[in-house]
């Protein structure tokens, strides 16, 4: 996969609000597919369904430990995708800027014709 495609798959996980509360769960640690469970009205399976998804995405990641099998959060999957937000923010921010001195211009070309 490209990053263009690994990007689409993580915003794609990213769009679910249940797969976001996962995330923000692992965000303090490692947990079950149970304890995930627990503050969501989902079966164990809804849950299981999710993790795939974010598995897929890369955004998470299980382990083994015996007969448990806790899922953690894969950062570089997130900072890949901060760093795309933070290019195209940059990019737009530095258009915004230019569009605020383009209309700050012109407002003072209006003034100085009013007088």
């Amino acid at each position: 996969m490209t990053a263009t495609d690994d990007l689409t798959v993580t915003f794609a996980a990213l769009a679910d609000p249940t797969r976001r509360a996962i995330l923000s769960r692992l965000v303090d640690g490692e947990a079950t597919v149970n304890q995930l469970a627990e503050p969501f009205a989902l079966t164990q399976q809804a849950v299981s369904k999710h993790l795939k998804v974010l598995e897929q995405a890369g955004l998470v990641s299980r382990t083994r430990t015996g007969q448990s099998r806790p899922c953690r959060l894969e950062r570089d999957r997130f900072d890949a995708a901060a760093d795309w937000i933070d290019r195209h923010r940059r990019v737009w921010q530095d258009r915004y800027d230019r569009l605020d001195e383009h209309l700050t211009a012109l407002r003072g070309d209006d003034q100085e014709s009013d007088t």
